[in-house]
């Protein structure tokens, strides 16, 4: 497994920091983040004039480009989420699932959405992948089956998030075994209960909540998972960037830790 980061988690400052802070942090890669409102790191309007430098900051500071979270299924911005991701080499694009829970209506056209999209990001050769989120048509394992019976495309897999699957009432480590088969991409971070949002960012970093993060890692290396495991915390717009780096690095420990006690990854 590769551990990584998702540039949100530094979204007050700008791309060039947030690979600096990652790198420093001791992540073998980030995850870009193009989530309008929480940064300004990947602007999809401009990525070309974008792309070359992420690349050279991949380069600089050692960072391998594992995945892009773009929330949005609009068409259009897809189109140039594909474009970019093909064209930096990034093979992951990670999106919600949009909509409301218990609207059945909503679920078919959530999945007839991402099946559209997912034929189209076969002809850029990446992946396209949706998570279970609370709130939304997808927020749970039954509703996150349908969606992988549905959609057969191979450029089509899930992102499972174990805060949302938590906060949904679930265990995240039955349902990452439920869905394993089909796992191409983990945002990982940790929360305390079961509300509506994540909580706090410094809440959200692994071992401060109430999750079995050692458990779910196992899961995923008991099933030959060797694909990203991404940091996700949001909500630190406002924060300084010592905290910011303080949630990275605590963060990454915890994430060492658990794949180190389930053997995934060798004590140094």
């Amino acid at each position: 497994m590769k551990l990584g980061a998702n540039s949100v988690l530094f979204g007050g400052f700008d791309l060039k920091t947030a690979f600096e802070q990652i790198a420093r942090a001791g992540y073998d890669g980030i995850e870009l983040s193009a989530i309008a409102g929480m940064s300004e790191h990947l602007v999809l309007d401009r990525w070309r004039e974008i792309a070359p430098e992420i690349k050279r900051l991949s380069q600089e500071y050692g960072l391998e480009l594992l995945a892009m979270e773009q929330p949005s299924q609009d068409p259009d911005l897809m189109q140039q989420a594909f474009q970019v991701a093909a064209e930096i080499g990034v093979p992951i694009i990670n999106c919600g699932p949009g909509g409301r829970t218990g609207d059945e209506a909503s679920l078919q056209q959530a999945i007839d959405s991402l099946g559209a999209l997912a034929t189209r990001a076969e002809t850029y050769g990446v992946t396209l992948c949706v998570k279970a989120h609370v709130g939304a048509s997808i927020h749970d394992t039954p509703t996150t089956l349908r969606v992988m019976e549905a959609i057969s495309s191979p450029a089509f897999g899930i992102d499972m998030d174990p805060s949302h699957i938590y906060r949904a009432g679930e265990d995240p480590v039955e349902a990452i075994a439920a869905v394993i088969a089909r796992v191409r991409h983990v945002h990982i971070r940790d929360c305390k209960g079961r509300q509506q949002g994540p909580g706090r960012p410094e809440d959200q970093a692994n071992g401060r909540g109430d999750i079995n993060l050692v458990g779910y890692v196992r899961v995923l290396h008991e099933n030959g998972y060797q694909g990203p495991l991404d940091l996700e915390v949001i909500g630190a717009k406002e924060y300084s960037l010592l905290q910011c780096g303080m949630i990275a690095a605590e963060a990454r420990g915890h994430m060492q830790a658990c794949l180190q006690a389930c053997g995934a990854r060798e004590k140094p």
